[in-house]
């Protein structure tokens, strides 16, 4: 079934903490995504 772009989920990036939605490349692992952008996910120490 295909998301409606209006209707995306969306998450809270754990690094920067702004939203980001749904993205198709994060199909099957969407319960699994914790950051927005490889950068976050690559600062997320800092």
């Amino acid at each position: 079934m295909a998301h409606k772009k209006t209707n995306l989920p969306s998450k809270i990036c754990a690094a920067c903490g702004r939203p980001f939605e749904w993205r198709k490349k994060w199909e099957r692992d969407w319960d699994n995504v914790r950051y927005c952008s490889v950068r976050c996910k690559r600062e997320k120490k800092a």
